[in-house]
């Protein structure tokens, strides 16, 4: 018996992977984040799966699941939203398998910054603008962030941020952010980015704030703050430059 963590992609049903779909149809139970996985996914579990929401459920009954499924010898399909490397909460999952010598296997997903720079139609990393992706999180109700994570401190990197789970603390993140990126420095919000409901809100770190309040967006969306996203006049990337040689494109004879 084999726990299956997938990653169910940012929520278009049809971004999931292959493995991920096939590991969902042979597997006789499915556990699945029910406020983020679109019902889509559930499509590809067997007829006779036993289908469990665990939105409602504590840690330790997710894992008594686990339990359960592995006495009886059944294979179970672990569906995360985005890629559950990034706030996922598989870590404590796999603690527990590992202290109950239960196998796991991770399969990953597109996460939902991805899927927010192509909802954007913009690269993150754009030569001479932005060379680094910092992909974060702010602290409110939920655990602390670690020492010298918080905002003002990534912030003097001037890199492209994908601020996740802080759209209800914008006050904070703009207050933070303006003296390191400037009051006109793009931001654009991204709510459920590439679900059939996505929007995007587009302002600077001066405005954004009250935008998005008028559109009364609280949760599931991705927070873009760089001038990535307005960059114009850039020069082109050194890889498909003519004069660029490497070993798959080596230098013509003239």
């Amino acid at each position: 018996m084999t726990v299956h963590f997938i990653g169910a992609g940012p929520g278009a049903a049809d971004l999931i992977t292959l493995r991920g779909r096939n590991l969902i149809a042979n597997c006789p139970v499915c556990l699945y984040a029910g406020s983020l996985v679109p019902e889509e996914i559930l499509t590809h579990a067997p007829n006779d799966a036993l289908i469990i929401d665990t939105a409602p459920l504590t840690l330790d009954e997710i894992i008594d699941e686990m339990i359960m499924a592995n006495d009886k010898g059944l294979d179970v399909a672990r569906v995360h939203s985005g890629d559950p490397s990034l706030y996922g909460a598989i870590g404590e999952q796999m603690r527990r398998l590992d202290d109950l010598e239960i196998e796991y296997t991770i399969t990953p997903g597109v996460p939902a910054f991805a899927a927010a720079a192509a909802a954007l139609k913009t690269e993150f990393t754009l030569p001479e603008v932005s060379q680094t992706v910092i992909l974060t999180r702010t602290s409110m109700k939920a655990t602390a962030m670690p020492n010298r994570e918080d905002l003002q401190t990534l912030g003097a990197s001037g890199a492209t941020l994908a601020i996740h789970l802080s759209v209800r603390n914008l006050r904070n993140v703009t207050a933070d952010l303006i003296p390191h990126y400037g009051e006109d420095c793009p931001v654009a919000v991204v709510f459920r980015a590439s679900w059939p409901d996505e929007q995007i809100i587009r302002g600077t770190l001066s405005d954004i704030r009250e935008k998005v309040r008028t559109e009364k967006i609280t949760r599931t969306a991705l927070i873009i703050v760089g001038r990535v996203l307005e960059a114009k006049g850039y020069r082109d990337s050194a890889l498909y430059h003519a004069e660029h040689v490497h070993v798959l494109r080596p230098k013509r004879k003239s």
